[in-house]
């Protein structure tokens, strides 16, 4: 019998066909493009993965110059019932609903109802008196500081500081509660730390959710829905499957991968429910998903309809974090390499085959995505295997990279 091949060995293998350095910041395009028959390591790689019991299935699209190179479904959909995974299955993309946040309050700053400067409190008269140490703050919490998670607002759900341990405490989720309620609670809270000084990752882009509702005097998801969903095609994109026929759609995890507790107060984001958490909340599937990073990587427009100015998007995929001197601690989900904009991880310097400029994020369930202004690409991976998301995100960078061509 052979012998089986460690996935090291198979990457290393994957990646022996010569690398073709990054030339141009974003907006320029490189002129490289993707070599079909290369691709096919991306292929192998996600059998592999399904074969060695590493993820349950998964929808992979890598996307060039406004169409797919890459569109292909692996595994199984639903390991309890062997059904084999599609490319319509619907995922549980948990924090890549916060991308979609962020280009919905933008919509609303360039229509000039929203300023990237105004206090939080403007709108929420109750974060005016939040604390932190009991403490007043030093200056107001700030729309941008909602946009770029330097709010002061954490999570409950990871880390062991005394506030967090109040937000796990708090039951913020109880009831079945609408962002209104659920924002109220949170002010009640104290911050973790004063705004603008350190990136944490947590509720910010729950509350601008929320934000878009006073603003606009809509729903988060009518909002979206009226603005940004419905003329985008993303007909099933949404805060929960409002239609429980089409259950067999959802992609399910393996049972010895997933959460033993609710991520982000949701214990299941399929489950019909009043709380449209903008952070955490939706679900999506992979076609949908490349109608919203095609008009990204546009620079905000798709099909002849602008969503976003080009400068607003030029705007949301700069570095907000590290250029201004803010902290990042060791928990920095971006990674050392990376800044923040509005919503999106950025990648700082270039480090062939990776270039700069190349923004994204991803969902705790397994979800990714990135997108190369300078190569005019985009890659979406849509599974649901919490545990392997960071290694098969990593690995999938180099090997599209590996793949393009001058």
């Amino acid at each position: 019998m052979d012998r089986p091949v460690s996935r090291r060995t198979l990457l290393g293998a994957f990646l022996a066909a010569p690398i073709w350095p990054a030339l141009a910041r974003a907006g320029i395009s490189s002129r490289r493009n993707l070599d079909r028959l290369r691709l096919d390591q991306v292929s192998a790689y996600f059998r592999h993965e399904v074969a060695a019991g590493n993820i349950p299935g998964a929808v992979v699209l890598v996307q060039q110059h406004g169409s797919p190179v890459l569109l292909q479904s692996f595994g199984l959909r639903d390991p309890a019932t062997r059904a084999p995974m599609t490319e319509d299955a619907i995922f549980r993309i948990y924090s890549m609903s916060k991308p979609i946040t962020s280009v919905a309050a933008m919509m609303l700053v360039d229509d000039g109802r929203l300023r990237l400067d105004d206090p939080l409190s403007k709108l929420i008269p109750a974060f005016a008196d939040v604390k932190v140490d009991g403490a007043p703050l030093v200056r107001p919490i700030t729309i941008l500081d909602q946009l770029r998670h330097t709010s002061g607002l954490t999570y409950g759900f990871y880390g062991e500081t005394a506030v967090r341990r109040q937000y796990a405490k708090a039951r913020l989720f109880d009831g079945d509660i609408d962002n209104a309620i659920f924002v109220e609670r949170l002010a009640r809270l104290p911050l973790a730390e004063q705004p603008g000084t350190l990136w944490d990752y947590g509720h910010s882009t729950d509350v601008l959710g929320r934000v878009i509702e006073i603003v606009s005097g809509l729903q988060l998801y009518q909002f979206e829905q009226e603005r940004l969903l419905g003329p985008l095609g993303m007909r099933e994109t949404a805060f929960f499957l409002a239609d429980q026929g089409q259950r067999g759609r959802v992609a399910e995890p393996s049972p010895r991968d997933w959460f033993d507790r609710p991520i982000a107060g949701l214990d299941d984001p399929i489950r019909p429910k009043h709380w449209e958490s903008g952070g955490a909340g939706m679900i999506s599937t992979i076609s949908d998903y490349a109608r919203f990073a095609q008009m990204l990587l546009n620079g905000g427009a798709l099909d002849g309809r602008r969503y976003l100015k080009p400068e607003t998007v030029a705007l949301m995929t700069r570095d907000h974090v590290v250029g201004a001197g803010i902290r990042r601690d060791d928990l920095y989900f971006p990674g050392a390499e990376h800044g923040f904009g509005l919503g999106f991880s950025v990648r700082l310097a270039a480090k062939p085959p990776l270039p700069a400029g190349e923004y994204g994020w991803d969902g705790v369930g397994g979800t990714f995505f990135f997108i190369d202004p300078a190569d005019d690409l985009f890659v979406i991976v849509m599974m649901q295997a919490p545990a392997q998301r960071g290694r098969i995100a990593s690995d999938m960078r180099q090997l599209v990279y590996s793949a393009l061509v001058p």
